[in-house]
């Protein structure tokens, strides 16, 4: 009999790197991702299931115990879980009426960090990300060059860029040339 492998998840931008003297480009942790949708009644049971608080604002995320919860609509948010915990199962935990769909393998993420890092992410998003009207802790769903992303500002000089898998390396290279032009 066949010993049982079990295989190891690895983000599409394994060994990726990337930016200059003022921005580092780094692939995010391999993560656990659930799409949620639910109504108004549901927010404080799925909240409790969680172990956080889901926001109901937008541009507004929440974060405790390495959990993230982005609002990305008035009835949706994107879940991201980065110590391997069971979102799946708290939702479903919760006792509410809501959907949720595992987007583990849908999505990937690049860590943009560092001084020019709020030009390297203008290069192809024309939102204002100064720290007044894009404070710590806003997420939006928005375009990035041609792609859709969701940008969340996790710290003054950080951003984390969710995209589909099948873009991240296009959105990894125009932040890579977004770097290099940050820094001349």
């Amino acid at each position: 009999m066949a010993d049982a492998v079990i295989a190891e998840r690895k983000t599409v931008l394994a060994g990726f790197h990337g930016g200059s003297a003022k921005v580092r480009l780094t692939a995010a942790p391999v993560a656990v991702r659930v799409s949620l949708r639910a109504g108004a009644d549901a927010v404080a049971g799925l909240s409790k299931a969680l172990g956080l608080t889901l926001p109901t604002k937008p541009k507004t995320s929440a974060a405790a115990k390495g959990r993230t919860a982005f609002w990305i609509g008035p009835d949706e948010w994107l879940l991201i879980d980065e110590t391997g915990g069971d979102l799946m199962a708290d939702c479903a935990a919760s006792g509410t009426l809501h959907s949720a769909a595992d987007v583990s393998h849908r999505n990937a993420a690049i860590i943009v960090s560092g001084p020019a890092a709020d030009v390297t992410v203008n290069t192809g998003c024309p939102l204002d990300l100064s720290l007044v009207a894009f404070p710590v802790g806003a997420v939006t769903r928005t375009v990035f060059g041609k792609i859709e992303i969701i940008l969340h500002r996790v710290e003054a000089e950080t951003f984390r860029v969710e995209c589909w898998r099948s873009f991240a390396d296009y959105a990894f290279g125009m932040l890579a040339e977004g770097a290099e032009d940050a820094s001349l």
